[in-house]
């Protein structure tokens, strides 16, 4: 069986001030699951475990993104994390703090059973 993606969420976060990608990426991540219920999990008597969750952030500096962080804010699933070049950088007038903001797409990805 192939994993089907059965959710996909999209979610913005930001540091306001500071310039902490993880913060930002962390607070794109929640804003992307709570956009979301997996009512299916309870309902269908799904194994939360067996879901495969796939995380892509988008910030200006990816490897300034603690990327062990992100896997950990998750609740469910084997989880991946890829970081990408996105998002934005705002610097203030005086040079010397930046506001960062990420994007965040959660797909979750379930092996399902095929219709006979």
């Amino acid at each position: 069986m192939t994993a089907k993606r059965i959710i996909l969420e999209l979610g913005a976060g930001n540091d306001l001030h500071g310039g902490d990608y993880t913060k930002a990426a962390l607070r794109a991540v929640q804003d992307a699951l709570h956009h979301s219920s997996l009512t299916f999990i309870r309902s269908l008597a799904v194994d939360s475990k067996a879901m495969q969750v796939e995380v892509t952030i988008g910030v200006q500096k990816p490897e300034l993104v603690d990327v062990a962080a992100v896997q950990q804010s998750l609740p469910h699933g084997v989880v991946s994390v890829k970081v990408v070049k996105g998002g934005l950088d705002v610097p203030d007038e005086t040079g010397r703090d930046t506001s960062v903001i990420a994007s965040a797409a959660v797909a979750v990805r379930m092996e399902l059973p095929q219709a006979g």
